[in-house]
């Protein structure tokens, strides 16, 4: 057992204080897991546009919590774990993971959906669902959680739900990106447009989540893979894994039917 289970850990986390503000970097408490849940260090976290897009408030008044700790895609190791948790124990590889599934509800039993009732994405959920409070704070002041992962902090605390355990070979540097960009994008392709053998996909966006995409497109079997983005700076990288680039002024232009894709 970790020799700070049980303990409140002073670390540095960044701190969202107010809407499209610099974050600053200041030195919180985090308290110990109830039950059900576990406390990480965090060895890598990257920014997705989902951050990007809270940090600066564009969401729905709900959504608009500051102070806060924002972060979801990132890795770690577990540091102690609450009263109940069985799957994990300190000293495990984990990605936190905003999406949880409790496995009981319509939703995690339905082979077409993940969006559990109870640990579905929810950016206007500022607290733990145990009791309804945060286990962050600076000098007494709560700070709210983000999408139950807030992985801009050296330590989190998140729902045992809301973790997997990964293999402690894989490196954390670059796994970190499996717990949002690569996973959307690979089961948007796989597990929602479900591409037959043979077919020609189109996608739009060559960032993480876009390459990601087309990895599931090639798994799936496509005969060729045509990507579209907006930036010619995406392209070089986005030949790993497409067989067509196209840019949107090509399509501007008309040149999308040329290049032999039809848009439905």
């Amino acid at each position: 057992m970790s020799n700070t289970a049980g303990l409140a850990i002073r670390c540095k986390a960044a701190v969202a204080w107010e809407a499209g503000q610099p974050l600053v970097i200041e030195e919180i408490e985090v308290d110990p897991p109830l039950a059900m849940e576990v406390r990480i260090q965090i060895k890598y976290t990257t920014l997705c546009r989902t951050d990007l897009f809270y940090w600066q408030a564009k969401g729905s008044e709900p959504t608009r919590l500051f102070p806060r700790i924002l972060g979801h895609e990132a890795s770690g190791i577990v540091e102690s774990v609450g009263e109940g948790v069985t799957d994990f124990k300190p000293g495990d590889h984990v990605l936190p993971v905003f999406t949880g599934e409790c496995g009981e509800c319509r939703h995690c039993k339905s082979e077409e959906s993940n969006l559990c009732d109870l640990l579905r994405t929810n950016p206007s959920r500022g607290v733990m669902l145990s009791d309804g409070k945060s286990r962050f704070s600076l000098k007494g002041t709560p700070i709210h959680h983000f999408l139950g992962t807030s992985t801009f902090s050296q330590y989190t605390v998140v729902d045992a739900r809301c973790l997997v355990k990964i293999d402690p070979l894989a490196p954390l540097d670059k796994v970190c990106v499996l717990s949002c960009g690569v996973s959307t994008g690979l089961g948007a392709t796989l597990n929602v447009a479900k591409p037959k053998e043979g077919s020609t996909i189109a996608i739009f966006g060559l960032g993480a989540v876009g390459l990601a995409a087309a990895e599931g497109a090639r798994i799936a079997g496509a005969s060729r893979i045509i990507g579209i983005a907006r930036h010619s700076d995406r392209f070089e990288e986005a030949k790993k894994f497409v067989s067509l680039i196209l840019s949107t002024r090509t399509i501007m232009r008309g040149q999308f039917k040329r290049a032999g894709v039809l848009l439905c």
